[in-house]
């Protein structure tokens, strides 16, 4: 437990700060997944459309890959199941606040033994933010495209 506490110490206080965040969003996705899909989907973005795969400035790049990093660490230390649904829409949140657009993919397959299994990943320009690990998988069964105003638009976006 020592060895766990020095290692987040020995974090950027930015990354610190970004692992907090997931933390708490973690938990509101949590949250939000025990409710009825119908009633959570309309905050997940627009059916069925995915975000441009290009157009990310370096410092989005950076800030995609940092968020990635902050879930992935947050997720291993949860008191409640933060698996791949949970991790992804924790994400898009995250890249939300930051007015940076994302696609949030939905999967099935079929394991060896003929099981239905499910799987979410999140997409932010060419970077996969959550879920890579076995995307490849599954076939795409839902999508979700959460566009972002341009920063210094003046548009408001308003929390669902």
């Amino acid at each position: 437990m020592l060895r766990k506490i020095k290692a987040y110490l020995s974090l950027p206080r930015s990354m610190r700060r970004l692992v907090w965040e997931a933390y708490i969003l973690l938990g509101w996705a949590r949250i939000q997944k025990a409710m009825p899909f119908a009633k959570i989907a309309p905050g997940l973005g627009t059916p069925m459309v995915e975000t441009p795969m290009t157009g990310l400035e370096r410092s989005e790049v950076i800030t995609i890959r940092n968020i990635s990093k902050a879930i992935s660490l947050a997720s291993k230390y949860t008191l409640w199941e933060s698996r791949c649904l949970v991790m992804a829409i924790a994400g898009m949140k995250m890249l939300e606040r930051r007015k940076i657009e994302s696609t949030l993919y939905m999967g099935t397959a079929r394991n060896k033994q003929g099981h239905m299994m499910a799987h979410a990943w999140l997409r932010s320009g060419k970077l996969i933010v959550t879920g890579a690990d076995t995307m490849d998988q599954y076939t795409v069964v839902g999508v979700f495209g959460k566009r972002c105003p341009e920063k210094g638009s003046g548009e408001i976006v308003y929390d669902t």
